[in-house]
């Protein structure tokens, strides 16, 4: 896991899943906060398990709620083209809408959603 961070941001590269359930994020989330003192952290796609992307599984809701409960916005960047469902569609696009929770292309996209 490479961590870097801008502006406040905690920007996080990882190769390997650190999100598998709302537990790990928690995890997470704590880990970031103790080790950048940041608040704010745009987390490459690869990095969350893809069961997250299918909504009825009901993972993204309740991991999502972790970062809302410990005040922790996050933009998760990557290729999101190869996902169909309309409702992950209406997710993505209804999160970007608001100021926590943002699902974007690119880590500069990641940045400028976060400074919002």
């Amino acid at each position: 896991m490479e961590t870097k961070t801008i502006n406040e941001i905690a920007i996080i590269k990882s190769n390997d899943i650190i999100i598998k359930d709302a537990e790990s994020a928690i995890d997470f989330i704590m880990t970031i906060k103790y080790e950048t003192n940041c608040n704010k952290i745009a987390l490459n796609k690869e990095a969350v398990i893809e069961d997250f992307f299918i909504l009825s599984k009901g993972m993204a809701g309740e991991i999502l709620q972790k970062f809302i409960n410990y005040q922790t916005k996050i933009a998760i960047y990557g290729d999101y083209s190869k996902y169909t469902s309309k409702p992950l569609k209406d997710f993505i696009y209804e999160s970007n809408k608001g100021k926590d929770i943002f699902f974007v292309e690119n880590e500069d996209e990641a940045i400028k959603m976060l400074n919002k």
